[in-house]
């Protein structure tokens, strides 16, 4: 590449670093129009964060020493922070079932996510009487906010019908996509519950009868939609992330036991009153002396809780992790 082309190169990817820099000062029309819409990563709110990003702007001035790699680095790391984060949801198919005496449609839904480089998706089935449910349950605790959704009603004849199943196929995709939207639904237990209730129970009903494999097979399904749902909330996805660990142990894995129990510890750092930080940490001590890393560090955070608390029975991860989802 000859010297003005290079420039050239260096000279866009600048102004292409500075659009998005202007993009994540600025609030999007999406941010003015749908206030409670929920952004991944917020627009810097401190007036020294603004110091820092004005900083980073004045640094990518044309005069910059940076090389068209590491600008282009850069750039790739901008849009990944400043990327609008959002679930879609879409219904492109169902089936009939019927069983015994019954007769439903379940639905096959799937879960998006988009404005990152996560192509990953979470794949679901929930029949009419599951939506059902979730509609009188939100009613019950956002009666206000819920005043202007409708439900599909039900029909004395046809349910099974090509066109009532599309029909109703368009109408939960709206409904989903309209409660999404909603701020405190959409981070609400109930709507967390209805897209990961039913698979967590399964996975639990594994557990606790030894079928670690497909208990783990479920868990790795339903963490990252859980991820997704409740990114305010780090510490709610912690019983997951430690059932995986119980699973990986007792398949006799260390290493991605002790992969997954790191992640759980990460959550608890500032929570250490949660039910599960002492069972997650006598559980880690005990794997990273099996996997033989260091383990001193961990151990002096239990002596350290132990030195603050009153000795109580405590359980093991095993023990917390089989009394979740039980009926």
């Amino acid at each position: 590449m000859d010297r003005d082309t290079h420039c050239t190169a260096e000279r866009e990817l600048l102004e292409a670093v500075n659009r998005i820099t202007t993009f994540s000062t600025s609030p999007s029309d999406e941010e003015q129009n749908q206030p409670k819409a929920e952004i991944s990563c917020q627009v810097r709110k401190e007036n020294s964060e603004k110091g820092d990003l004005q900083g980073s702007s004045a640094s990518l001035s044309p005069n910059s020493s940076m090389t068209t790699k590491e600008l282009q680095e850069y750039w790739r790391n901008e849009k990944r922070q400043c990327r609008q984060v959002k679930l879609l949801f879409e219904i492109p198919s169902s089936r009939i079932v019927e069983h015994h005496l019954s007769k439903y449609v379940m639905y096959k839904i799937i879960i998006l996510q988009t404005g990152s480089f996560d192509s990953s998706k979470s794949v679901i089935e929930r029949r009419y009487s599951d939506f059902e449910k979730l509609h009188r349950n939100l009613l019950e605790e956002f009666s206000e906010e819920m005043e202007d959704v409708t439900f599909p009603k039900k029909t004395l004849t046809g349910n099974f019908t090509e066109e009532i199943i599309n029909e109703r196929k368009l109408a939960f995709k709206d409904y989903l996509r309209l409660l999404y939207s909603m701020k405190y639904i959409r981070r609400s237990k109930k709507f967390i519950d209805f897209l990961t209730r039913r698979e967590l129970q399964e996975a639990y009903g594994c557990l606790r009868g030894g079928h670690y494999t497909k208990a783990l097979e479920i868990l790795l399904e339903v963490i990252g939609l859980q991820e997704r749902l409740t990114r305010g909330n780090p510490v709610a996805i912690v019983p997951t992330l430690c059932a995986i660990t119980v699973c990986h142990k007792d398949l006799e894995n260390p290493a991605s036991a002790f992969e997954y129990g790191e992640k759980a510890l990460s959550r608890l750092h500032v929570h250490t009153s949660h039910r599960y930080y002492i069972p997650l940490l006598e559980t880690m001590i005990s794997l990273a002396y099996e996997l033989g890393k260091d383990f001193l560090s961990l151990q002096e955070k239990l002596e350290e809780w132990k030195a603050k608390k009153d000795p109580l029975r405590v359980f093991t991860l095993k023990e917390l992790a089989v009394r979740e989802y039980v009926q």
